[in-house]
């Protein structure tokens, strides 16, 4: 049996006995007549009132119990909903004969929901609260919760066992409320700019859009190796081929990499494609998007993010990839240009890097190790190479520059974009060039897709496109510094068998 240890065995028993009394322990049908806040912003007033009570007035409402104190014949619960928490006086003489004693001293207790009619009132402490006139078992909880006091500390319990996690902690409601009100308000920021949602394949024949190494699955049907999408973007960009000049996807993404404070092997990003704009439009139009998100959840410009204050003011910070190099990370530029020498200077830095890698790959061990980390306040770094922006339109007076930036907040990459590569030969070779990547190594370079370069063949309007981290933001806006803290339910390491399903012994 699954629940086993005293107290829970304690719990069936009081289940089975609420059964024999002809109380059921997990009722349906029950109604619930308004949240727990509304009935606080709707008898607020007694509190100012002389009556400071008023009999005609009754609602029900539900909610678990957190807090429970029996004083005789009468006792005080604390119940709690989605919207707050609100406290209940239960007297023996206003319920059924007989209940009170038999019923809600001996098989109610914290962690269970209930169900409670009555009319509001002040406590002689000035406390609003519902005097109950009747009284209803919902569910019955079988585990108990945890020791209020101490809460429920352990991280990793924390994450395995998010609905215990929300039970306990206010505070992580809150931080999904707000991924949600994220979500939604860039929805409608896009849509409200012309933009159409779209849903793409999660499942994908090749590996392409980013590179990544990706993970790999098995259609029985078709008898054909699948990929989880690492990104949307070949088939959105595919949409703006057929005519759709500007479309959007929220998604679900997948890549077979490690987990650390700023990844998950499956994360949601917001990914738009917009025709006939460039990488620049994408960077006032990311600009517009924050600031409408500072206003909409009521946040100021400056916000904290552990010891750091993020300031949101715009115009956001614009420096190339290569000046960021020389200017933020302090790496002389003549070895820019020069891979033996940036080679040497990362391994004089504690770098080790393998033979083969190309200037821009160098230039980008340069750019992860000495300037993502200072880049604190928005900043936008333009310009990066073309061998390490496979689908980037180059630069028209630099061919090995590509029209890209990517925005970094808080030493954290959020966003990604550029004008892109609607050249169907130009893509045809970079694709050429990745799957001589792959054959050297490189379990992240794309796969040939030649589907998609057909569909350039086709012709394809300039287009800018970008994806935007929605985890990563939702963290910053809400000052969470794991990304575990923003997803509901993370990739976790399975328990050892001697590991109990509370955590470890």
């Amino acid at each position: 049996m699954i629940f086993n240890n005293t107290y829970e065995l304690q719990r069936l028993e009081k289940a089975k006995t609420l059964k024999e009394l002809g109380y059921n322990p997990y009722a349906h049908n029950i109604t619930k007549q308004c949240s727990l806040n509304k009935f606080t912003e709707e008898f607020n007033y007694l509190i100012e009132s002389e009556e400071k009570r008023d009999e005609n007035k009754s609602k029900k409402v539900t909610g678990r119990i957190k807090f429970l104190r029996l004083m005789g014949k009468a006792a005080f619960v604390k119940i709690e909903d989605e919207s707050g928490l609100l406290q209940i006086y239960v007297a023996r003489d206003n319920l059924p004969e007989g209940f009170y004693n038999t019923v809600f001293k001996k098989l109610i207790e914290v962690g269970d929901i209930i169900g409670v009619e009555g009319f509001p009132f002040v406590t002689k402490t000035g406390e609003l609260s519902l005097h109950a006139t009747s009284l209803e078992l919902v569910t019955k909880s079988v585990k108990p919760l945890p020791e209020k006091f101490h809460g429920l500390q352990d991280k990793e319990l924390r994450y395995r066992q998010r609905y215990l996690d929300m039970i306990m902690n206010n505070d992580v409601k809150k931080i999904f409320k707000t991924r949600g009100k994220i979500v939604s308000i860039m929805r409608r920021f896009l849509e409200d700019k012309g933009f159409l949602e779209v849903e793409t394949p999660m499942m994908h024949p090749l590996s392409g859009g980013a590179t990544a190494r990706p993970f790999i699955t098995h259609h029985n049907a078709l008898d054909l190796q699948r990929y989880l999408r690492i990104a949307p973007e070949l088939y959105l960009k595919r949409l703006v081929v057929g005519g759709f000049e500007a479309v959007f996807e929220i998604n679900r993404s997948f890549r077979n990499e490690g987990m650390d404070q700023t990844h998950n092997p499956e994360f949601t990003m917001l990914e738009f494609y917009w025709a006939y704009h460039t990488y620049e439009d994408l960077m006032a139009l990311t600009e517009e998007m924050i600031t409408l998100l500072l206003k909409e959840l009521n946040l100021d410009t400056k916000l904290p993010y552990g010891e750091d204050i993020i300031d949101y003011s715009t115009p956001f910070a614009k420096i190339t990839w290569r000046d960021s190099i020389i200017n933020i990370g302090g790496v002389d530029e003549s070895i820019l240009d020069d891979t033996d020498a940036m080679k040497k200077f990362l391994h004089d830095n504690g770098i080790d890097t393998p033979n083969g890698l190309s200037i821009g790959k160098l230039q980008a061990e340069l750019f992860d190790e000495f300037v993502e980390k200072k880049l604190i306040n928005p900043t936008f770094i333009t310009h990066y190479p073309a061998d390490i922006s496979p689908l980037a339109r180059r630069n028209d007076e630099n061919l090995d520059l590509t029209d890209r930036f990517e925005f970094f907040v808080a030493g954290k990459e959020i966003a990604n974009g550029y004008n892109e590569l609607n050249d169907p030969v130009d893509q045809y070779e970079r694709f050429e060039d990745q799957l001589k990547a792959k054959e050297a190594g490189d379990d992240e370079a794309n796969d040939m897709d030649e589907d998609y370069v057909h569909a350039l063949g086709y012709g394809m309007s300039p287009t800018a496109g970008e994806g935007i981290g929605i985890d990563r933001l939702v963290m910053l806006l809400t000052n969470q510094h794991s990304i575990r803290d923003v997803i509901l339910f993370p990739a976790m390491k399975p328990l050892r068998k001697e590991e109990t399903k509370e955590g470890k012994k």
